[in-house]
């Protein structure tokens, strides 16, 4: 499988391609502020046409380019429906000082939202992916999972986890208590082999947080221990 990551925008999101190989169909996953040049770029070098947007939740660091990208290649894009309301008004989920941030701005909405609400499985450009409903940063956030023609698997997370943190729950619709359920029974459950692509900084593994991340350490794994 090829997968290529890059960060984007003034918060350096990571969007992220992936393609069953070069020169074929692939999947964009959260194409933030200033991700179209970028996205395109990786398109032209490996040779791949993109099938569908996947957003791991609303936050206008992961989703503000999804609309020009779908209207670029005639594409749709999923999102849990709780976050959907933030992609055509971005300050929404900020607070009152955020929302002033996007004033005036104008943001393209994807032509054709599909709804991940009650979804377990959905495959596009030929990949198959787990979704997962993953609340606590926000509402709507979920996680997507797929394995690798190589024998691995992959783990996109979004804002839920990252490398040695986990995402901020001070927002609206984010709750503390929720993201920690959600890591205990989505996360950890997984194999520690299973590689995290987060939502920003570097990737990591299952196994590694589990060892070293201070929010996992005393979480606990729902009928059992993995790994």
């Amino acid at each position: 499988m090829l997968v290529v990551g890059f960060p984007v925008g003034q918060l350096q999101a990571n969007c992220y391609v992936l393609a069953p190989e070069k020169n074929g169909p692939c999947v964009v996953v959260d194409p933030g502020q200033d991700a179209v040049e970028a996205v395109r770029s990786h398109l032209d070098q490996h040779g791949l046409t993109p099938e569908g947007v996947l957003l791991t939740h609303g936050h206008f660091d992961h989703v503000f380019s999804a609309g020009l990208l779908c209207g670029a290649y005639g594409i749709p894009a999923w999102i849990h429906p709780e976050d959907a309301y933030m992609i055509g008004d971005p300050g929404a989920a900020l607070g009152p000082e955020g929302r002033q941030l996007f004033e005036g701005v104008s943001v393209t909405v994807p032509h054709e939202l599909r709804d991940l609400r009650g979804a377990t499985t959905l495959e596009i450009a030929g990949i198959r992916f787990t979704v997962h409903h993953a609340p606590g940063h926000t509402e709507g956030s979920v996680l997507f999972e797929t394995a690798t023609e190589e024998g691995g698997r992959l783990l996109l997370t979004g804002d839920t986890l990252f490398a040695g943190a986990i995402g901020r729950t001070d927002l609206p619709g984010g709750d503390h208590e929720k993201i920690l359920r959600t890591l205990s029974s989505r996360v950890l459950s997984l194999d520690d082999e299973t590689a995290v692509l987060p939502g920003h900084g570097p990737t990591t593994t299952v196994g590694r947080e589990r060892a070293a991340n201070p929010f996992l350490r005393d979480l606990g794994v729902p009928g059992g221990t993995a790994g």
